[in-house]
């Protein structure tokens, strides 16, 4: 499991429903990445690693980028045209507060390079208009109770 933001691109008058299930729909097909994302890919790299430190980056041939940072979880992949950040459900409070202050830091770079919106599918609404406390709380709740459920 882990606490998800999506980088969409919405037309005027189109709702977020209605660019997730494009989304959805696209992700079945195997694009190669797109030129404006394999360029936008190259200024976000050194970007992240100023931001996160060492981070590990695994390449597949035109289909896909992954950039990770194993101290915190946070993952960035680009697949065909979907950009996704993923970090796990390991933290909570101030822990939590730190990594999605360095999650939303990451977005930041993401949009000024893709052009792309972040969205927060948690709260169902784009990251810029995430109150931080809201996703701090949500990440430290599950986080919490997934501990709860299976130790760790």
């Amino acid at each position: 499991m882990s606490y998800d933001i999506y980088f969409l691109s919405r037309r005027d008058g189109q709702s977020w429903d209605e660019v997730l299930g494009a989304m959805e729909d696209a992700a079945v097909e195997s694009e190669p990445i797109s030129t404006h994302l394999f360029e936008a890919w190259e200024q976000i790299v050194p970007q992240a690693r100023t931001l996160l430190g060492e981070v590990e980056i695994t390449e597949y041939e035109q289909e896909s980028r992954d950039l990770s940072h194993s101290g915190t979880g946070i993952d960035l992949s680009v697949f065909g045209d979907e950009v996704t950040i993923t970090v796990p459900y390991w933290h909570a409070g101030e822990d939590a507060a730190v990594v999605l202050g360095q999650v939303s830091a990451l977005a930041a770079i993401i949009e000024k390079e893709t052009g792309l919106t972040a969205y927060d599918p948690q709260t169902e609404r784009p990251l810029v208009e995430t109150p931080p406390d809201d996703s701090i709380g949500l990440m430290s709740r599950v986080t919490k109770d997934l501990r709860s459920r299976y130790g760790g």
